[in-house]
């Protein structure tokens, strides 16, 4: 056992293990029984010429505590299938003491999501601080000839953190799945605009090939006997850390690595044969990319994993310096070098391209998960209640946040088919005037343009507002992404937000609006009726015409959603409402590209 090594399996049963673990929390939390904890201080052996902990070590410490983690659940061997981005923060010192923190979020048929927290803790300065976090997927080994697949029991969040990680899982899980399409499709719809492959004093990219053979050794596995996923890892970002300084001649710091997938298991006796090359620089950081292959003595070499890792070379004053740049190698290396653009795009502006068969995965993640959070928000405060319809106020520094609900009788999968086809909502709300379908990116994500009355005046469009010569609109272009539940306990969500549509710039007579975050959760309740909440996140836009209601000064909120209650009460038993909903859904349109809207 390495030396300065803490381990804690927080277990059911173990009110010892518990106790022991509990010094790490900052806030009272019940055990959860998938939760493992590991410290280590960093040894002079952990770190680089710098004194600074190696971040292939500390790959191999985040793996080997997840992958504990997920055997806890699952009671059974596991192995890492993928890990999502990387985003290290801070460097760790030689003498300081690294916690890592994992525990499942969400079990799914037969993989599950294992969240790591790492940080750093100074002994003698009592200062701690974040490093970085990551979301790794685990399967479970089946060595029983009989059992294909082992189908995991669902996990149960205990408190308020663990049902948001919980719900947001299923939103990360939809990214990963198309993870390896998106850069197809941001290059082949063109997004992309080709730079430049050569310039003045350019550095060949076949100076920073690096090709190394590592043999598999029994210190190399884990407890199945397959090399130790975390181990791979760390010879991926020796071999890639070589390559940057040849091209930078410097010290690279390693700042992010994407999501990578492993393709397949590596064991004992293989060599692994890891090739690193730049493919592209940037003004002031640079991309590598890191193949690993095993083989035999006999036979192919078996693609295990590639890696995308971007690297930054700092000065003293620990601010990114300027880099020199690449000229790609004909046709492989050129293919590379525009994917790292493509990579670079999506990292940088969340950026996402639609294309005939994959959603625009990162806006989607984004609108669904910022409505869950905002729902998950303890802070909320009852503001006024009129007839079971209770509207509340959440502030956050300068943002104000609403959230209207009412139990409505109707079945929550029939408000769900009604409320989220969005151009039914002229039918009852006085605010939308039109509501338009003017792209479906999929089958659960859709574009919209609604043109509503102006309320930059304050009174435009309230009930109780005077008749005016000349009403003025406004305009929004809003991505609509719906989801049914997961599992049972789970809401029925319809996300709202603002996107650009190169296809439908700002009219001249409209004001262009802006939804930061909006939307509807929908839960079943007793007797098959429906809780319905609906939240809107304040833009400069509409908070005028939120305070008055919160001030008591105007009741359209009430107004609006006992017309929203009265249209699913009337159309609850409507025979053809799912499948006009069906039919709407599943209108074709034309592929265009979509790009977020900044913030």
């Amino acid at each position: 056992m390495t030396f300065g090594f803490v381990f804690c399996v927080r277990g059911r049963g173990s009110s010892s293990s518990c106790k022991a673990g509990c010094y790490f929390r900052q806030e009272k939390e019940s055990c959860n029984p998938t939760e493992v904890r590991m410290s280590q201080i960093v040894m002079p052996c952990h770190c680089n010429h710098r004194q600074e902990l190696s971040v292939g070590q500390l790959l191999k410490w985040m793996d080997s505590t997840a992958c504990l983690s997920a055997e806890r659940h699952a009671g059974s061997p596991c192995v890492t299938a993928s890990m999502d981005d990387i985003d290290f923060e801070h460097t760790i010192s030689v003498g300081q003491v690294v916690n890592i923190q994992a525990k499942v979020n969400r079990a799914f048929n037969t993989s599950m999501e294992v969240g790591i927290q790492v940080s750093c803790e100074d002994l003698f300065q009592d200062r701690h601080w974040r490093v970085c976090h990551a979301f790794a997927t685990f399967t479970v080994c089946c060595f029983n000839a009989f059992v294909s697949k082992v189908t995991l029991r669902p996990i149960a969040p205990q408190t308020h953190k663990e049902k948001v990680e919980y719900s947001i899982a299923a939103e990360r899980r939809r990214v990963r799945m198309v993870h390896d399409d998106i850069i197809k499709d941001l290059l082949s719809s063109g997004s992309i605009q080709p730079d430049s492959l050569s310039g003045y004093n350019a550095v060949q990219a076949e100076k920073t090939k690096v090709e190394s053979v590592e043999l598999v050794l029994p210190p190399h596995a884990n407890h199945q006997v397959n090399t130790f996923g975390g181990q791979i890892m760390a010879w991926m970002v020796n071999v890639a850390m070589i390559a940057a300084s040849r091209l930078c001649q410097a010290h690279p710091t390693l700042r992010t690595i994407d999501m990578f997938t492993f393709r397949g298991p590596s064991k004992v006796g293989d060599r692994l044969l890891l090739r690193a090359i730049v493919n592209n620089a940037f003004k002031s950081s640079l991309e590598v990319g890191v193949r690993a292959e095993a083989y035999q003595e006999e036979g192919p070499n078996r693609h295990i994993n590639s890696a995308f890792m971007t690297f930054e070379v700092l000065d003293k004053s620990g601010k990114p310096c300027a880099l020199p740049r690449i000229r790609p190698e004909p046709v492989e290396g050129e293919r590379r070098f525009q994917e790292a653009i493509a990579r670079k795009k999506i990292r940088l502006d969340s950026v996402a391209f639609v294309s005939s068969s994959q959603t625009s995965v990162y806006l989607s993640y984004n609108n669904v998960s910022a409505l869950k959070m905002l729902a998950a928000k303890k802070s909320w405060r009852l503001s006024t209640e009129k007839d079971q319809v209770c509207l509340y106020t959440l502030e956050q520094k300068s943002m104000l946040s609403i959230r209207v609900e009412k139990v409505v009788d109707v079945p929550a999968a029939t408000a769900f088919a009604l409320l989220a086809e969005l151009s039914n909502r002229t039918l009852w709300d006085t605010h939308y005037k039109e509501c338009e379908l003017i792209q479906r990116v999929d089958e659960d994500d859709f574009i919209y343009r609604v043109v509503t009355p102006s309320v930059l005046q304050g009174k435009v469009g309230s009930p109780t507002s005077s008749p005016q010569k000349e009403e003025i609109l406004q305009d929004f272009i809003l991505l609509t992404s719906v989801r049914k539940p997961c599992s049972p306990g789970d809401p029925y969500v319809i996300a709202l937000r603002s996107v650009t549509l190169p296809t439908h710039p700002p009219f001249e007579k409209c004001n262009r609006g802006e939804v930061l975050c909006a939307g509807f959760t929908i839960l079943e309740t007793e007797n098959k009726k429906s809780l319905i909440r609906y939240y809107n996140q304040a833009s400069p836009e509409v908070l005028p015409y939120i305070s008055n209601d919160v001030a008591g000064l105007s009741s359209s909120f009430y107004h609006t959603f006992c017309a929203c209650s009265e249209y699913l009460i009337q159309h609850k038993l409507h025979p053809t409402a799912e499948a006009d909903q069906q039919q709407t859904l599943e209108t074709p349109s034309p592929t265009k590209t979509l790009q977020s809207t900044q913030l």
